[in-house]
């Protein structure tokens, strides 16, 4: 029998016992962002570390931290052959507004064969798919095809704040060959993607200020600055009319795309007339050359998030305001750094700040991108685990949003990172009505087990990045 039909065998025979345990993990309500869930979060973790010593995992242990604390676990004994670093989270977004939840978000619920509650697609469901694999791997074979070691956090929803320093105190505890993360999604229903990049992030926001108070528009217009209008003058001048960014520099450290992403995403066939429906535009917008998955996924961007100053109530005041602001995020590409960009934000501004009025910046979200590199072995061999169990090809993506953790684990441990997800963009996470697909959950227990085997066939060598 091969390791595919056993896992089968296994799975099916203790689905329900695997779901009633995966609803008490969920009933647990751990909302890192509110303090009053202190001891949910603590409840939640020794779950975790009571579930990893039943079904054979080693060295448990809650490592406190200055915020929540990190389960570490382990087994160790292929010895020679590869370590998998699993990482995850156990916290949940909250859950506000709690009126438009079909059921209670901490009460778990099947219904059309999709699990409902808070944190069942992100993160605690697939986390807990990892150690349903372990166990039926070490139920079925008495042991693991490769080392494993587990990094499971509780501050993922509130950016991590305090994982940095716990890489970089333990990197000798987490020393591994490969990182595997299952908190990101898959192409579309029946449609697995292995997302092998992710955009950085870096954001400010522009402060101008001209008089000292709000002026008559009648009294001083036309000859006094309008914070407003200054405040235009720079926005303008960041992206030319084809959406090029005119920040010197900006583009400099851009890796281009390889000729086998660009056709791999050409693959995919994506429809952007169907998208165009979707979002109600008559058009969509980007910089020429480019298509809107290359556009997204693997360029870097400049947008306005947000523009304030002056009256805007009913009616109208006719004033001279005398600030004006604007909030600005930028997506990053591997090989840019976010503060090289925000220096470089800071530099443009002075240089296009008009007369009369002065510019503060402040900085906010930094995060640096991350790649694997699309023929990494590690890479390819989650597509090839996706493809037998899902039996279709594999789509390989990169993500346009920002993991800031994710390019920590690349930058501290120095490791390749495979980002493979089971979640779809449809289930409401960070939403009302959280859910997650069962069989997605299904599937993705075969795929994790057989990903194991899979990288059991490389050598230390041949996974270095």
């Amino acid at each position: 029998m091969s390791h595919l039909q056993s896992l089968n065998t296994y799975f099916e025979t203790k689905r329900e016992v695997h779901l009633d345990e995966l609803k008490q993990f969920l009933r647990i309500p751990s909302i890192s962002a509110i303090s009053a869930h202190k001891q949910d979060m603590k409840t939640a973790a020794e779950w975790l570390a009571d579930s990893m010593k039943k079904i054979g995992l080693e060295n448990i242990s809650i490592d406190e931290t200055k915020g929540q604390p990190v389960v570490y676990a382990d087994w160790l004994h292929a010895e020679g052959l590869p370590t998998i670093l699993v990482y995850g989270h156990y916290d949940v977004q909250p859950v506000d507004p709690l009126n438009l939840w079909e059921s209670e978000p901490f009460d778990p619920q099947i219904r059309d064969n999709k699990l409902f509650a808070r944190g069942a697609s992100d993160d605690k469901g697939q986390v807990y798919m990892h150690l349903k694999a372990i166990e039926a791997l070490l139920q079925t074979d008495g042991k693991l095809p490769v080392n494993v070691k587990f990094c499971i956090e509780g501050e993922e929803e509130i950016g991590s704040p305090n994982l940095p320093d716990y890489l970089m105190t333990n990197t000798d505890k987490l020393a591994a060959d490969i990182i595997v993360i299952s908190d990101t999604g898959m192409q579309g229903p029946g449609e697995p993607a292995v997302c092998y990049g992710l955009r950085g992030l870096a954001g400010v926001q522009i402060e101008v200020k001209g008089a000292k108070s709000d002026l008559h528009s009648g009294l001083y217009g036309g000859g006094v600055q309008n914070a407003i209008h200054a405040l235009v003058e720079v926005l303008d001048s960041f992206r030319d009319e084809e959406g090029t960014i005119q920040v010197e520099g900006f583009y400099d450290n851009v890796i281009p795309l390889k000729d086998e992403e660009r056709t791999a995403y050409a693959s995919l066939n994506f429809d952007e007339e169907a998208l165009k429906a979707e979002l109600g535009v008559d058009a969509l917008f980007g910089e020429k050359g480019y298509t809107y998955t290359e556009q997204t996924w693997a360029r870097p961007t400049l947008e306005i998030n947000g523009v304030f100053g002056g009256f805007s109530g009913e009616g109208i005041k006719t004033v001279l305001p005398a600030e004006a602001g604007a909030k600005i995020t930028c997506r990053l590409v591997p090989n840019q750094d976010p503060d090289e960009i925000v220096a470089k934000l800071t530099a443009h501004i002075e240089k296009y700040k008009p007369i009369g009025v002065s510019v503060e910046i402040t900085e906010f979200d930094k995060g640096k991108p991350f790649i694997t590199p699309f023929d990494h072995p590690a890479i390819q061999a989650a597509g090839r685990s996706y493809e037998k169990v899902y039996n279709v090809p594999t789509a390989y993506i990169r993500g346009g949003g920002s993991i800031p953790i994710v390019a920590a684990f690349d930058e501290i441990l120095g490791l390749p990172v495979v980002l493979m997800g089971f979640g779809l963009s449809s289930e409401n996470i960070h939403a009302p009505n959280e859910h997650f697909h069962l069989e997605n959950f299904d599937q993705g227990l075969r795929v994790i087990g057989d990903y194991y085997y899979e990288i059991a066939q490389f050598t230390k060598e041949d996974l270095k990045k």
